[in-house]
């Protein structure tokens, strides 16, 4: 089993109000892990210290995209969270053709040969474009053709709304997957709806789980964009499926 994390990004509203607090709750529902989407006002050393105190790892952190004026101070913050993966992503409009995301793939490696030597991967955070038609391809294959050595954090509901069989995708790609970002929710076609706790949507994560590959993959990281429910509780909910069903561990 692999240790279980939550993107901070779930309770961003709750973050904002009280950072310190909302994560001793995350700590204490039994969270191994935490993954960064900002620090609000802390320094990284600040964090850090704190994320000890609430016995929390740091799993890995959404940030910008590795560039010559941003890399020493992303490695340099990496570092101090201990991390080995720096995740960032692309909006629907920037591959809207074949063209437009070879460029997209372009700027992707130039980031990932950035941080050769540094022992940090840049890995890449799919919406549903990634993997919806796009001149008989699909831009997530476009990108990880295109840019050698780039990672994913596959995001396994969002590749399943796109129209892809996610542990399909982790058979195929696995060796290049070192995390996992699991949400749940009803998989309407069309406009996305409001998130469920894990376990109570339309995934069947012990598949999904199961075709990743277990000498790469790092972390299952929960994430729930928005969802029906008080956030907090959905947050508890996704932990109790993920850890009671053997599919993640944790530290309750």
């Amino acid at each position: 089993m692999k240790p279980i994390s939550l993107q901070l990004y779930s309770v961003r509203d709750a973050c904002a109000v009280d950072f310190p607090g909302t994560c001793k709750k995350v700590a204490d529902i039994g969270y191994t892990g935490v993954e960064l989407a900002g620090l609000h006002g802390m320094t990284a050393a600040q964090a850090k210290a704190m994320f000890d105190d609430l016995g929390l790892k740091v799993s890995s952190q959404h940030g910008p995209l590795p560039t010559q004026e941003n890399v020493e101070q992303l490695v340099a913050d990496c570092k101090t969270f201990g991390i080995s993966q720096t995740v960032t992503g692309f909006g629907p409009d920037d591959m809207k053709t074949v063209d437009a995301t070879k460029a997209c793939a372009a700027k992707m490696q130039a980031g990932a040969e950035l941080l050769k030597g540094t022992g940090i991967e840049l890995c890449y955070h799919n919406h549903w474009w990634e993997f919806e038609p796009l001149e008989g391809q699909c831009a997530f294959d476009i990108l990880m053709a295109e840019a050698p050595d780039l990672r994913a954090q596959l995001d396994t509901y969002w590749c399943t709304f796109g129209g892809a069989d996610a542990a399909a995708v982790l058979k195929r790609y696995g060796k290049r997957i070192p995390l996992l970002h699991i949400k749940d929710g009803p998989l309407v076609p069309g406009q996305p709806h409001p998130h469920t706790a894990v376990g109570k949507g339309k995934m069947d994560f012990p598949a999904v789980i199961a075709a990743a590959d277990p000498s790469v993959c790092q972390w299952l990281i929960v994430e729930l964009d928005s969802c029906a429910t008080d956030m907090m509780e959905a947050v508890a909910d996704s932990y109790k499926y993920l850890v009671g069903s053997g599919l993640a561990s944790g530290n309750k």
